[in-house]
């Protein structure tokens, strides 16, 4: 695969939508980001508010003038589309149908969700469940790229090996909708080395899945040790994982041009100092800007 040439770090951070669209560019400038994610209703689920197109417009100037990188909406945790029961199938497929369809006005961004937990069916019938309900919410005119996330593994969690995210999209029908976003903790937990052997895990994705479909990195520290199947996220520098070890993550020849998203227990004042720290290093060590 070649390498990406674009030398730009878009780093941000997960960054509350209340306000709207305009209110999370202008947080996002003042945190030094050029990228951002965002719960597109509450993270629990129910009613998502009305959209403004005025904030909607504001947004994009402001995105043009300061460079944004795609941004990384997320789908609320209740969402579960491999669920045992088929109610809490329809409430995930009605949600990802009216996300895909809000997130067309702002054209060509991510979407991404948690596979699921398959909670005693087996992770074979997870897969099949997850497959099933992507092909009936993803359509030909949408611009937005679906990503199915790494997970750890823990409990009953689907997608916490690139073997079951890629039996996932060998079920996809409309290859050209989805991507997968790589969390760096998530996959730290699952077991995948990617302090002492990114290369290797990279390889393997590569192999398994296909570099082409990495679209967008959560980039966060663990605070467990390899292969704990935890998901606790730590401060950038403060975990298991380590500053140089996710330098090396956003240095990587293969992942530039990436959106990066800091999910790590913080306040804007925190992630200001994770972002212009990480900066500091992707131009120290990166020969980037």
């Amino acid at each position: 695969m070649l390498y990406n040439k674009d030398q730009t770090l878009y780093i941000g951070n997960h960054t509350t939508s209340s306000k709207g669209y305009a209110a999370m560019a202008k947080q996002m400038i003042a945190n030094g980001g050029s990228t951002f994610a965002f719960f597109t209703r509450n993270p629990r689920g129910g009613r998502a508010k009305e959209i403004d197109p005025r904030d909607v417009e504001e947004y994009r100037k402001l995105a043009d003038e300061h460079h944004f990188g795609r941004i990384v909406a997320h789908a609320p945790y209740t969402l579960n589309a491999c669920a045992a029961k088929e109610s809490l199938r329809e409430f995930a497929r009605e949600i990802m149908e009216d996300d895909l369809r809000r997130m067309e006005l702002i054209p060509g961004n991510y979407y991404n969700f948690h596979p699921g937990s398959h909670v005693g069916q087996g992770s074979a019938a997870g897969i099949m469940k997850i497959g099933e309900i992507l092909n009936e919410v993803l359509t030909e005119e949408q611009t937005t790229t679906v990503l199915l996330e790494t997970m750890s593994g823990k409990g009953s969690e689907v997608g916490g090996t690139f073997q079951e995210l890629r039996g996932i999209l060998d079920l996809v029908k409309r290859q050209d909708k989805v991507g997968i976003c790589l969390d760096t903790c998530h996959v730290w937990d699952g077991g995948y080395d990617i302090a002492e052997n990114l290369d290797g895990v990279l390889e393997e994705f590569g192999r398994v899945i296909g570099l082409e479909k990495l679209k967008a990195v959560h980039l966060n520290d663990s605070m467990n040790g390899l292969g704990s199947h935890k998901d606790r996220h730590a401060k950038i520098g403060e975990g298991r994982i380590g500053l140089e070890a996710l330098t090396g993550v956003i240095c990587h020849p293969l992942l530039q041009g990436l959106p990066f998203i800091l999910e790590t227990p913080n306040d804007d004042a925190g992630w200001t100092r994770e972002i212009s720290l990480l900066r500091e290093r992707y131009g120290a060590f990166c020969g980037g800007h």
